[in-house]
């Protein structure tokens, strides 16, 4: 049995669960720049490159990730949402990319595997992907709206270069979360699938989209269907969203991404909105309350948290997914099914 037919094994007997932040609990340890740095002779200050840690403090990054297994997650992530090249030229440490990758997915293989072997319940690692801070579908310059900063083909060789590095560290699905663009999201989902055509076999996906504004697009305008009838031709093990805003705010989005996609739906929210400092000060019982409406109406198949999210909310979170009826799969019509800002699909 594949990792992906072994995942859609377990969602059909009860709710899954993922993990919740990094940044979150990686602030909680407070962090100096020579964590960070560890022994690289960096030029610029690296304080906040949370992905480097990986291989400057891997004790915090397993410590987290085993905190997520003990709370109760099926899946962990690995700490690699912005270990790219975009990304990481903004702290000039490009040539660390693949090497953190590999140390993440690694990290994250480690402790699943331990678990698993505790209980004898599949443990799954998925390598997690973000959509870098450049835009395919939008130009940075108001004045030039033809303008962009990067290309198609180049975003995608970016993501093929993580992608190969996740999936030799040992990850078992990639992870394209946090869309807010969805020609981004193709640029990843081109590399995963070349990446599964040079090893002969087909590479998992979970896809996730974050929504901008309280009408369920995302930046590039797309609505939640809109983005289903975009990636649904790379068949994904789930589909879902993330971050945005707190669970009760996502569900209408969820609701509706739920009744559309024959695929596993997976999301896990912010733990509510931040403050005025930018933290969140939503309990994790509050967080699981709302998620558990998720629950009930069989909106979702794997639940997790996003930022401020922390193990106590992962917790929190099982407790009432414990014994739930996991979502079932619609079955929608065989009809064409088109992609603009909203979708269309053809009469028979």
């Amino acid at each position: 049995m594949t990792k992906a037919e072994s995942l859609r094994a377990e969602a059909a007997k009860r709710v899954l669960l993922t993990d919740g932040a990094f940044g979150t609990m990686i602030q909680s340890y407070g962090l100096g720049e020579a964590d960070y740095r560890g022994s690289y002779d960096l030029t610029d200050d690296q304080k906040g490159n949370n992905d480097l840690l990986c291989l400057t403090r891997p004790d915090v990054i397993d410590a987290i990730t085993r905190g997520y297994l003990e709370a109760g997650s099926d899946i962990v992530s690995t700490n690699t949402f912005n270990a790219n090249t975009i990304s990481q030229s903004d702290y000039n440490a490009v040539h660390l990319v693949r090497d953190i990758n590999l140390a993440a997915a690694k990290i994250a293989r480690t402790a699943a595997d331990d678990y698993e072997a505790r209980d004898g319940r599949p443990r799954f690692v998925a390598g997690a992907i973000g959509p870098t801070n450049k835009t395919l579908s939008l130009s940075p310059d108001v004045n030039d709206p033809g303008f962009r900063e990067v290309d198609f083909d180049g975003v995608k060789a970016v993501y093929a270069e993580q992608i190969d590095a996740l999936i030799e560290g040992g990850v078992d699905f990639i992870l394209i979360e946090t869309v807010f663009d969805t020609l981004n999201a193709k640029a990843a989902i081109m590399a995963a699938l070349e990446a599964g055509e040079a090893r002969g076999h087909e590479i998992p996906l979970m896809l996730s989209m974050t929504i901008t504004d309280m009408a369920g697009r995302n930046l590039s305008g797309h609505s939640v269907e809109a983005f289903w009838a975009a990636v649904r031709h790379a068949r994904p093990l789930t589909i879902g969203l993330n971050c945005s805003f707190g669970a009760e705010q996502l569900r209408p989005h969820l609701h509706a991404l739920s009744d559309v996609a024959d695929a596993l739906v997976m999301a896990y929210p912010n733990a509510g909105l931040p403050n005025e400092l930018g933290e969140y000060d939503e309990c994790a019982e509050t967080t699981a309350t709302q998620v558990s409406h998720w629950i009930e109406q069989g909106l979702v198949n794997v639940v997790g948290g996003c930022c401020g999210t922390t193990p106590a909310h992962i917790t929190a979170i099982a407790k009432l997914a414990r014994e739930a009826e996991p979502r079932a799969l619609p079955a929608p019509p065989e009809r064409t099914l088109l992609a603009g800002l909203e979708p269309m699909m053809l009469a028979a």
